[in-house]
């Protein structure tokens, strides 16, 4: 195969005569290192770019200006000149007291945003006193079962004033209930609370598997989530569309680009269904996306993500207003490129992943701290994670031009790629009956696990490196990291607040909150008020959970 497409005359011979004259004669003399050379999703890259490879790229349609459709360059005019990204560190372990002292260290420390990390339990909608929830409470994040919990997280901290992201999916509209009456009982205004709720419960089914109920009336609690932070929280995104998970499970660039973005249709497509105006709820939606190790790659996604969302909001749903149309993005470093073997590498990766998130043009940036292969991060690995974005926006000089790989060849070619690929898969999930339907037949779960093998058998043979595990290997690990143990004693202390809030809470007002929330359920309201109402009532999380449990059921997962 060509390594160039066709040119016109003048540029055909201008290449052949490069190729003769001066590669020939390089290659006989030194040959090159290996014979094929790929990104890390796999795929092929060009030993050279040249305007050929932009042939059918336009400016004006494609590339354009930054702040000016199809966005391809930014979202806005003056880039990093205006403002920074948001520099928000994932944090959250243990109980609720030793999270808000890591939230204020961060803050403290220069941090503009907050990330909660909760734990499996609440992430499945199970309290802490569960038997399901043995062993595993306060371990990947802070546990959270009641209001009484979400009370101490965030004592201390104003939210009317502090933008915090919630990574919370099959149980979300309980977390944004609990997140909103803690903002009540501050006296902040609903009308000027910001934050982002993740609640992308398609990519569960996809990639991360913690889910709770069918699909389908999964779906119709995110809706729910739309219907009322449009009306009550405007500032609020109650969805993060989310393709980090989908690339840790995984994908390649491409496969995480097409399934995020398909799936964020599918979210317009049913908020629409439901009534709202695509032009007044879409501008909250938000996107999650991964930052891996292929520079180059990553850059060409997020630009591609853009032009591709702003294309498909005005040809599928004819949105008129701008903010409909700009893709706005939170970026995280990939955790599943970090080792555990010489894991202060790590740190080289992040800061480069970052780099390539910038330079994409995020909105906001979470960069993973070198121990997270290990255990949830230090104190000082969470320090450095944030020095390194601090770093990229004050020292490198990257900041000062809007969008300053914008021309180049390769990049203007690997963007056009990753429309394109998107494009195709989009044509095959609409054939298949959009993304819900497409996730219940196992169409993107069956590709995510063919480019995961493809990729790890390409790593066994050696064609993909990895520094310090298949390559630059050592026997004995040169520095003794230390890591963060969680105590066995959190569930304890966190039993021990649930039983106490229990013991003094109103149990028939509970109980009465729950009922309603039940017929909400059943008679397909919006579900919202009263969950908030049960929250109020410091129902917990697993009762609230339970509630929708009996009206919607459980999902399991067919083989695919």
């Amino acid at each position: 195969m060509p390594e160039t497409k066709e040119l016109t005359t003048p540029e055909q011979a201008s290449v052949e005569r490069w190729e003769q004259e001066t590669l020939a004669p390089a290659l006989k003399q030194r040959p090159e290192r290996k014979q094929k050379f790929e990104t890390v999703s796999l795929a092929p890259v060009n030993r050279l770019y040249t305007p050929a490879d932009t042939a059918d790229v336009d400016y004006e349609r494609d590339t354009s200006f930054p702040g000016e459709f199809p966005y391809t360059r930014g979202i806005h005019p003056t880039g990093y000149r205006g403002k920074l990204w948001t520099m928000r560190q994932f944090a959250g372990f243990s109980t609720p007291e030793e999270t808000n002292a890591r939230f204020k260290y961060l803050l403290e420390h220069g941090q503009t945003g907050l990330s909660v990390a909760y734990d499996l339990p609440t992430l499945m909608g199970y309290d802490a006193d569960s038997p399901l929830s043995e062993g595993e409470v306060g371990k990947c994040g802070v546990a959270v079962s009641s209001l009484a919990d979400m009370e101490v997280l965030f004592d201390g901290i104003p939210l009317e004033q502090v933008t915090v992201s919630q990574t919370i999916n099959a149980p979300a509209s309980v977390l944004l209930a609990m997140y909103l009456v803690v903002a009540e009982k501050q006296g902040a205004d609903f009308r000027k609370i910001s934050g982002t709720l993740q609640n992308d419960i398609l990519k569960e089914y996809i990639a991360q598997k913690e889910w709770i109920y069918p699909i389908r009336p999964a779906m119709k609690l995110v809706v729910d989530t739309f219907e009322f932070c449009t009306r009550h929280v405007p500032k609020y995104n109650p969805i993060s569309v989310s393709g980090y998970h989908i690339r840790e499970a995984g994908a390649t660039a491409l496969q995480e680009l097409a399934f995020t973005l398909r799936d964020g249709i599918e979210y317009v497509q049913w908020g629409v269904a439901a009534g709202l105006d695509v032009d007044e709820f879409v501008p909250r939606i938000s996107f999650f996306f991964n930052a891996h190790n292929d520079f180059f790659e990553e850059i060409a996604k997020y630009r591609a993500a853009r032009r591709i969302w702003a294309r498909a909001m005005r040809e599928r749903f004819d949105a008129r207003n701008a903010r409909t149309l700009q893709l706005r993005f939170h970026t995280q470093t990939a955790g599943v490129s970090l080792t555990v073997q010489q894991p202060l590498n790590n740190i080289v990766r992040v800061a480069i992943q970052a780099l390539a998130g910038v330079l994409g043009g995020t909105q906001s940036l979470h960069t993973d701290a070198y121990d997270e292969a290990l255990a949830l991060p230090t104190d000082q690995a969470a320090l450095i994670a944030l020095r390194t974005q601090q770093i990229i926006a004050e020292e490198t000089g990257v900041v000062n031009a809007v969008d300053p790989l914008g021309g180049s060849y390769f990049v203007e070619s690997l963007t056009k790629q990753m429309e394109d690929g998107a494009l195709d898969y989009f044509a095959k999930i609409d054939s298949l009956g959009g993304m819900v339907a497409a996730v219940e037949q196992g169409f993107p779960q069956r590709e995510i696990q063919e480019s995961a093998y493809q990729y790890q058998k390409a790593v066994e043979r050696g064609e993909q490196t990895i520094v310090g595990v298949n390559k630059y290997a050592m026997e004995d690990e040169p520095v003794k990291v230390d890591v963060l143990i969680i105590d066995e004693a959190v569930r304890d202390h966190q039993v021990e607040r649930l039983q106490r809030t229990k013991a003094q809470r109103d149990n028939g007002a509970v109980a009465n909150a729950l009922e309603k929330l039940k017929r909400a359920a059943r008679d397909n309201e919006n579900t919202m008020p009263a969950t908030i109402e049960a929250v109020r009532a410091y129902a917990t999380l697993g009762e609230v959970c339970d509630a929708l449990r009996d009206v919607y059921g459980l999902y399991e997962e067919p083989a695919f």
